[in-house]
């Protein structure tokens, strides 16, 4: 449970650096439960669809030597953003594929820093 909670934490972190750096990226109301409940959105997206988008692109992310993986991250983050009502703004693709660049190296860092990345996960 409690790594639950902080995989939430960064979660909801990563897209506060997101868009702190970004220029592209809003989030409208920047309190700490929108962020959290943006944390929350972005987990369930990245446990279910982004596995089956990882399947479905295959032979692309095969193709590019997994470049295409930066898509399918950009692809979560203007999903998060469709469904979040308004909470987070992207604007457009090429700023949500930054995005997810920028989330997926403050993740790695959070992570191992929190400890959350170890050899059993």
């Amino acid at each position: 449970m409690r790594k639950f909670f902080l995989r939430l934490g960064v979660n909801a972190a990563v897209i506060f650096i997101a868009a702190a750096v970004l220029p592209g990226i809003h989030v409208r109301d920047e309190s700490g439960l929108t962020y959290l409940l943006l944390g929350i959105l972005f987990g369930v997206l990245n446990a279910t669809v982004k596995p089956l988008l990882k399947l479905l692109t295959c032979p692309l992310i095969l193709l590019t030597l997994g470049l295409f993986i930066l898509v399918i991250n950009g692809v979560i983050l203007l999903l998060v953003s469709a469904l979040s009502g308004g909470a987070l703004v992207v604007n457009g693709l090429g700023t949500a594929i930054l995005g997810g660049v920028v989330m997926s190296l403050a993740n790695i860092i959070l992570e191992v820093l929190l400890g959350l990345r170890t050899e059993e996960d």
